[in-house]
């Protein structure tokens, strides 16, 4: 399984001196994979060591965190010799142990020459972080563009990545990206989905869905394990109320987050504050703030903390929280769903590293995302799940604020290449759009 993450850190193993690599991200989107099986095979071997898996690991930290000290300690734990210069070291779920957290300052200062790389859930959570002393990375789940090499269609994936604009193209994409809809972009999701592709729909449908149930159901042990001085019914409400919010719109766009009846007791963003901060640590939702007026560079200055959308991280767990089916969303194909399609930009989004996101509004008007692009103009970003491209919103926007361009992702085909100023993008070509128009 692909995922193109991988890329940086092959540039990190190639530097002569590194500090330590950190993988951020939700539990169950691919880190360990990613490290052991995807990066370790370039190196003559790996030794992993798993907090979560094996506890006392924690033993080889607890007198010394000089990196000698702790290799010879981990050596002696786990039975199995490391070579400095050619080996890597997984230091996996390093949340579990803070004084290895800590560690990663020592082998930055002191072995830069080693490859050390370490992965958590909920590194967000750390009370004390290395700041400064790691490369620090987030693994989200399966943009759209993992989800196609997955499929193995080696001519799609080149359809994908040449931008083809033909009806043929826009058919296949179509149909991928609602079979994305419903699997989403979780690994072992994803993994089924094509295992099972030469078996009958209902089976691979009922796959996904079990893998699906268990992963909220993981999620929502880990809110009472993790939660710490947060009340864990209290994030799993706020957990809860995301898709259901979400859902409340058709084909307008997605609204603030509201807090009340959110919880029987709490109706306010300071009482929910705590809820809201923990599952965006955690990786579990992403925040979109709107922008009112003009907006100005940067726009993290103008946000407001209680104003704010909370989207899912991942569009196929988002359907399967509402019981959307994967007969529905074929037969509908989301043409008055657009919150689906939001949460799918902003996923994609996520995946490129613009996180937190803005939206604008502005009176009845409002425009779904709103980027900076390389020369700091801010440029509108315009989502309809549908055919229908139409937008009254976009055009507030550019009376109001004048964009030296304007970007909209639809389910069309897209506009062609003479275009310089209005741009229109299927949806499926989210990830290039914004790296044309953005990055």
């Amino acid at each position: 399984m692909e995922r193109s993450l991988l890329s940086q850190l092959h540039q990190w193993k190639a530097k002569p001196n590194r500090k330590p690599l950190l993988i951020d991200g939700a539990r169950q989107t691919g880190k360990t994979y990613l490290l052991q099986e995807l990066f370790g095979k370039t190196f003559a071997s790996v030794l992993r060591v798993d907090f979560l898996e094996s506890p006392d690991m924690a033993q080889a930290f607890a007198d010394s965190l000089t990196p000698s000290d702790v290799l010879t300690n981990i050596e002696l734990l786990s039975g199995k010799t490391f070579n400095p210069e050619t080996d890597l070291l997984i230091l996996d779920e390093i949340g579990e142990c803070e004084r290895a957290v800590t560690s990663l300052k020592y082998f930055a200062e002191k072995a830069p020459h080693m490859y050390v790389a370490a992965s958590g859930s909920n590194i967000g959570l750390l009370n004390s972080f290395p700041v400064g002393k790691v490369q620090h990375h987030n693994l989200p789940p399966l943009s759209f563009r993992e989800f196609l090499a997955a499929a193995n269609e080696p001519a799609l994936l080149k359809t994908f990545d040449a931008q083809v604009n033909s009806s043929a193209a826009h058919v296949k994409l179509m149909e991928k990206l609602t079979d994305y809809y419903f699997t989403g972009g979780m690994p072992e999701a994803v993994y089924k989905w094509f295992q099972l592709a030469d078996r009958s729909i209902l089976e691979r449908v009922d796959a996904v869905h079990q893998i699906q149930r268990d992963l909220i159901a993981g999620y929502l042990r880990d809110f009472g394990k993790y939660s710490g001085k947060v009340d864990a019914g209290l994030i799993e409400a706020v957990f809860n109320a995301v898709p259901s919010q979400l859902s409340g719109v058709m084909d307008e766009s997605v609204k603030r987050f509201k807090f009340k009846h959110v919880h029987e007791r709490k109706s306010r963003y300071q009482e929910l504050e705590s809820a809201i901060s923990w599952l965006e640590k955690c990786r579990l939702v992403i925040k979109n703030y709107p922008i009112e007026g003009r907006p100005r560079s940067p726009l993290g200055a103008y946000k407001k903390e209680n104003r704010v959308k909370l989207f899912l991280m991942d569009v196929g767990l988002l359907n399967h929280m509402l019981g959307v089916s994967y007969r529905e969303i074929k037969q509908q194909g989301y043409e008055y769903k657009g919150y689906v399609a939001e949460n799918f930009v902003q996923q994609e989004l996520a995946a490129l590293g613009i996180e937190p996101t803005f939206s604008w509004y502005d009176a009845r008007a409002e425009i779904e995302f709103i980027a900076t692009d390389r020369e700091g103009n801010i440029i509108p970003i315009e989502v309809k799940s549908g055919t229908r491209t139409r937008a009254r919103s976009l055009q507030s926007y550019i009376q109001k604020c004048a964009p030296i361009k304007t970007i909209k992702l639809a389910g069309t085909r897209g506009s062609g290449p003479l275009e310089q100023t209005h741009f229109v993008y299927p949806l499926y070509y989210t990830e290039h759009a914004v790296r044309i128009h953005l990055l």
